[in-house]
């Protein structure tokens, strides 16, 4: 018998795979909070999926100018027609009419430059007074298709020369619209992580020369975190990923059931997650499945798109030429069944082996992790970092990893989940603090 997905279910999935709505406001950006810090859910995973309730969030500006841009990194890259869609580089910018810093923002994993999350941080530091570039994680299939070199991602040493070269091109293209005093760097979750190492480079290469670097919400261990992500999705679903079709089947008939039981139509918002959330709680066992899937949504696509692009024969058959008109059904089913150690140990490794015979397994571990530059970020006193204590992404051990490195350059929020405090009005705060300071 397949499982019963609950009406809660169906509307975070579809949330969390798509961009929310704005926030409804109510505290501004630029004022410290009165009242102490006072997040509702306990539980991290219910904080991860649920966010901010709407009564609690931070006012931000509703309606900001924003410049939709594209750039061509590659000008003699064929783009496959199955991505015609994503023939160019899409970004970003949100100026200020004065000289003003300016804040590069790096979206999370398999995000785009526009996303929700994304949102919150265009909002914040515009009214704060910064310029804003926001460009997608190198693992959406968009910067895949067109700004990575090798388009095979989740190396974090090509990672961040992409991200970085990118980021030349974005300021190159907009240069002569702002006026910049200043460069910052910032990014969430996968974005807040790779952030570390784009600093590092920046070191060496010195195009931008950032002065203030904000972690938010990093892995410690993209691996480790990656393994958790999975582990969500093989253990809370009763068949593991040979479970996922039918899964998936049931939310989108349940969606509809939901959408016309009372003949209205159902506006997707934040408002409705929590309000939904409220009627009908679900089981722990459930969120972490819905966690999983949408993490897997994310690998999938990543995993597929550098196949194409890379034409290396993990997903797709080697040599195959996709069109407008592909189907790619088969394609989804097998992708959906492959953690990304499966990533790991048929496509990124293998790839990278093939063009560095001196590269061992172990070396692709270590760079993942920030152990690797740990010697920097203990050194540097322009990095700093915005986490929660219970963020589930994190193994046992590396919250007290990042309070000992980072000591009084972090800022520890005792609940959130991952990102779930987000638009909450003392992390938008401390956010915003750290670069006005």
């Amino acid at each position: 018998m397949r499982r019963t997905i609950n009406r809660f279910a169906v509307v975070a999935l579809l949330l969390l795979a798509a961009c929310g709505a704005t926030p409804t406001p109510t505290f501004s950006v630029l004022e410290t909070p009165e009242k102490p810090y006072d997040f509702p859910w306990i539980d991290p995973y219910t904080a991860t999926v649920v966010r901010t309730p709407p009564i609690l969030r931070v006012q931000l500006p509703e309606k900001i100018s924003i410049d939709e841009l594209e750039l061509t990194a590659f000008p003699d890259r064929q783009v496959p027609d199955l991505f015609w869609y994503n023939s160019k580089l899409k970004f970003s910018l949100v100026h200020q009419k004065k000289r003003a810093p300016l804040i590069f923002v790096i979206a999370g994993t398999g995000a785009p430059h526009d996303g929700s999350t994304m949102q919150i941080f265009q909002r914040a530091f515009f009214d704060a007074g910064l310029h804003v570039i926001s460009l997608p994680s190198p693992t959406h299939p968009n910067f895949i298709v067109n700004a990575s070199t090798t388009s095979v991602t989740g190396r974090v040493s090509q990672d961040a020369k992409d991200l970085y070269r990118t980021m030349q091109l974005a300021y190159e293209q907009v240069s002569d619209r702002i006026e910049v005093s200043d460069f910052y760097l910032t990014g969430y979750s996968l974005g807040g992580w790779q952030a570390a190492y784009i600093t590092q480079l920046d070191e060496t290469e010195g195009a931008f020369e950032f002065s203030k670097v904000l972690m938010i919400n990093p892995p410690v261990d993209l691996f480790n975190s990656m393994e958790i992500l999975d582990a969500m999705l093989e253990e809370n679903l009763p068949a593991g990923a040979a479970d996922i079709g039918a899964y998936v089947e049931d939310v989108f008939r349940a969606f509809a059931e939901t959408s016309y039981e009372k003949n209205q139509a159902v506006v997707f918002s934040d408002d409705l997650l929590y309000n939904t959330y409220l009627r009908e709680v679900p089981s722990q066992e459930d969120v972490k499945a819905l966690i999983g899937v949408v993490a897997r949504f994310a690998s999938n696509d990543m995993s597929f798109t550098a196949d194409v692009m890379a034409d290396y024969g993990y997903i797709v058959p080697e040599g195959w030429t996709p069109d407008t008109f592909s189907s790619l059904t088969r394609f989804f089913q097998t992708g959906m069944r492959l953690t990304f150690q499966d990533y790991l140990d048929g496509f990124l490794y293998p790839y990278y082996r093939e063009r560095d015979p001196d590269l061992t397994k172990q070396d692709l571990l270590d760079e993942a992790s920030l152990v690797s530059i740990e010697g920097y970020l203990a050194r540097t006193d322009k990095i700093g970092l915005q986490t929660n204590e219970d963020d589930i992404i994190l193994a046992e051990g590396e919250i007290d990893y990042l309070r000992k490195l980072f000591g009084p350059r972090a800022t520890i929020f005792p609940t959130g989940g991952h990102l779930g405090n987000l638009d909450h009005p003392n992390v938008v705060h401390a956010m915003v603090s750290f670069f006005k300071q």
